[in-house]
């Protein structure tokens, strides 16, 4: 009794000892750090967008237009200016993203489509910069800033469903009046907030999903309660789907399986609209009015 005593006394101690020297180190060598926009970024983040509003025309700046034949193989471009109107906001698509074997460790972004064809997607990501690679473990100690990708929907999905080959799912989201366009509207806002006074990524608090989250309850508080799968966003899909906050196409395993987009996409040799092939394949709204 004596010698399991010691010993579980020894693991305290070792165990205090530990958290100790993190949170020095933590105090000493992180917590000093502050977030940049200058550097020498990857190409697929160099540039920041930023936007002006107009009534309810928004223009983007430095929107990325990138075709994907393979994750090392592409034609990097950027449109200087992508001018939309709010009042033609059509739907709202929450994407996932399986990218790991482990399914919860997923990738969320929103894509933002219009009457005239237009689809900008919106993706929450750490900045890398050259030579720099993306790990949950350092995205824990200020090592990458928050990025903010906008860029052209034949971009974002066509990179993870085309050139990565992952499984992906494409559900249209259910939003109170008026809410889809404040949502754009805050976004817009948001890339300009980053822009102008950057900040920190982080992999637990500050991800693709939670990002979107937080985003999501200032529109409309209390939209998205505090959840686990918040934190592991290849399930999220069945959350959103409890809490009304995408369509439902015939229950969990009917909506996953007709928001299956991966296999349609690969598909697509490059030519027509990669957009419109992909909503050819996907159920019409269920949702009369918004």
């Amino acid at each position: 009794m004596v010698r399991c005593s010691s010993v579980l006394d020894i693991l305290l101690i070792s165990l205090a000892s530990l958290l100790g020297i993190c949170i020095l180190i933590w105090m000493v060598r992180v917590r000093p750090r502050k977030p940049q926009n200058d550097g020498e970024w990857n190409s697929d983040c160099e540039f920041l967008t930023t936007t002006t509003t107009d009534g309810n025309i928004i223009t983007f700046r430095n929107v990325r237009d990138f075709f994907w034949r393979t994750t090392r193989d592409r034609d990097e471009a950027w449109a200087d200016e992508v001018v939309v109107d709010v009042e033609e906001l059509k739907d709202i698509w929450f994407m996932v993203d399986h990218f790991h074997s482990i399914h919860g460790m997923a990738h969320t972004y929103l894509t933002f489509e219009f009457n005239d064809g237009t689809c900008l997607s919106f993706s929450f990501e750490a900045r890398r910069r050259v030579k720099q690679r993306y790990h949950p473990w350092t995205g824990l100690w200020r090592n990458f800033e928050l990025y903010l990708l906008v860029g052209f929907e034949h971009d974002l999905t066509g990179l993870r469903t085309n050139a990565r080959g992952n499984k992906d799912y494409m559900f249209r989201a259910i939003t109170p009046p008026g809410k889809d366009k404040d949502m754009l509207r805050r976004l817009a806002n948001k890339a300009n907030q980053l822009a102008e006074k950057p900040e920190w990524y982080h992999s637990f608090l500050t991800t693709c999903n939670t990002s979107i989250v937080r985003m999501v309850n200032r529109v409309t508080p209390g939209r998205v309660p505090f959840l686990w799968r918040n934190f592991l966003p290849g399930y999220t899909p069945r959350a959103a789907l409890k809490l009304g906050l995408i369509e439902d196409w015939g229950g969990l395993e009917g909506t996953l399986e007709k928001a299956r987009i991966d296999e349609v996409a690969q598909q697509w040799d490059g030519k027509g609209s990669y957009s419109a092939m992909l909503r050819e394949h996907l159920p019409p709204s269920t949702v009369q009015e918004k």
